[in-house]
Order: structure tokens, then C-alpha cells, then sequence
């Protein structure tokens, strides 16, 4: 499964680049973390409660940054376990570009699902991580005390049937 958004923050490049490495700050945005603990400057375990369509489970896994080309543009992977309800893992490149004194933060993730949640449907999960990336980036606005617009909606221009 492919997801893709855009948002346009109002602030710097940098100040976005310093709060999407802030585990605490990630912490405070991520739908249903329970806990999010900095191993190293690249590695992350996390803990997260989520409920997609009739599937409630608890998440625990690891999360590892490669920040090689930053402030421009990093790859966050990661997968998590959360028991019968199944497994999740995958990747998203993000990149961030100045826009005067704003910044357009762009995210192309991929992402493999298994067990119950698989049988959930692709439909449903890709509505669910849709609104969960949404709710992440409004949290991070507000954390920052920003405004954050998203940019288009690529999903709804590839799929018609989604409404």
C-alpha cells in the first residue's frame, strides 16, 4: 500500500527538521503512542495503541531514521507487532522545502500489513492511515503553534471512487 501527502507548515525548514527529531514531540503527535523512547539519535522504540475499523490492538515496535541528506530530506522504517491483530511495517521518504518562512513537507510512504488487519481490506486501511497522517500533522502544527494546510489530497486524484 502506497499513501502520499503534502502540508505546507508555517515555519522554518530548520524548526521543522529539529521537532520531527524531537522524540518527545513525536511522541505527543502520534495517534494512540503510548510510548516512545529514543534509543539513539537514529532508533526508536515505540509503543502504540490504534483501532482500525473492528481491529483494536497495541503496537510495539521499532522505529530508525536515516537522516544522511538532512535538513532536506530523511527515510523513517519501521514495524510493529501487535499480536493476533497482526504485524505492520514499513517506510516513508519525507522531504522538507523552504517556502519563504514556510515549509512544504512532503511524505511518500510505503506500508505491508498482515493478519487480522489484512483482512480488513486495503480500502479501509488506506482511509485509516490517511486520517491518522492527518491527525499526526495537525498535532505537530499546534505542538510547533503553527498553521499547517495539507496540499491537495493524491489518493482522491488517483481513485475516484474515494469521496
Amino acid at each position: 500500500m502506497d499513501i502520499t501527502g503534502a502540508y505546507v507548515i508555517a515555519t522554518t525548514r530548520d524548526a521543522v527538521w529539529a521537532a520531527l527529531n524531537d522524540a518527545e514531540i513525536l511522541r505527543q503527535c502520534i495517534p494512540g503512542c503510548k510510548e516512545l523512547v529514543q534509543v539513539s539519535p537514529t532508533n526508536l522504540t515505540a509503543k502504540v495503541a490504534l483501532k482500525i475499523g473492528p481491529v483494536s490492538a497495541t503496537f510495539a515496535g521499532a522505529v530508525t531514521l536515516d537522516i544522511g541528506e538532512a535538513p532536506d530530506r530523511f527515510v523513517i522504517s519501521g514495524q510493529g507487532n501487535g499480536g493476533i491483530a497482526g504485524f505492520a511495517r514499513g517506510s516513508a521518504t519525507v522531504t522538507l522545502t523552504p517556502e519563504g518562512e514556510a515549509t512544504h513537507l512532503a511524505y511518500d510512504a510505503k506500508a505491508e500489513v498482515g493478519g487480522k488487519l489484512a483482512a480488513l481490506g486495503g480500502r479501509l486501511i488506506q482511509g485509516s492511515a490517511r486520517k491518522l497522517a492527518d491527525e499526526f500533522f495537525a498535532r505537530f502544527a499546534a505542538i510547533l503553534g503553527v498553521a499547517e494546510t495539507p496540499v491537495g489530497d493524491p489518493d482522491e486524484a488517483t481513485d475516484p471512487a474515494v469521496a
